[in-house]
């Protein structure tokens, strides 16, 4: 699992190609604030370790969202951090998984539509805290 984590000020994004069919189609924009955008990488040596992978993608998750004050999470399927890659179905489901657990913990969890190539906007402040880059 590669786990890139940037607190945005202000975070936006509006669908532009679907590259994978069998997902559900979206066109809105959508702008967040003081929010945690998670790009979130599952690796194909992660479908063996499911349960690992999601326990410590919350509780990262959780931690960086104390770390810059929100509670306000968003997850993002950013294919680019590794060549190895999980089915995007089993990283689709690891999302809803991880995003109603986060949801009975209290957060705001969201997810960006699955399968779409985005244009996004980051407005993150210059601080340590609001990059962080997780491997496990």
């Amino acid at each position: 699992m590669k786990l890139l984590m940037i607190y945005c000020e202000s975070f936006a994004y509006k669908p532009q190609i679907k590259t994978l069919e069998n997902f559900p189609d979206f066109t809105e924009s959508v702008k967040l604030e003081n929010v945690l955008v998670a790009f979130t990488q599952m690796e194909a040596e992660d479908e063996e370790n499911q349960k690992y992978v999601e326990t410590k993608l919350v509780k990262n998750l959780k931690w960086a969202a104390k770390k810059n004050e929100t509670k306000h999470i968003v997850l993002h399927s950013f294919a680019h951090l590794s060549e190895s890659k999980a089915t995007p179905e089993i990283t689709k489901n690891l999302f809803d998984i991880v995003e109603k657990r986060l949801q009975n913990a209290d957060y705001n969890c969201e997810q960006t539509p699955f399968g779409y190539f985005l244009d996004i906007r980051v407005d993150a402040p210059g601080r340590s805290s609001a990059r962080i880059f997780k491997n496990f």
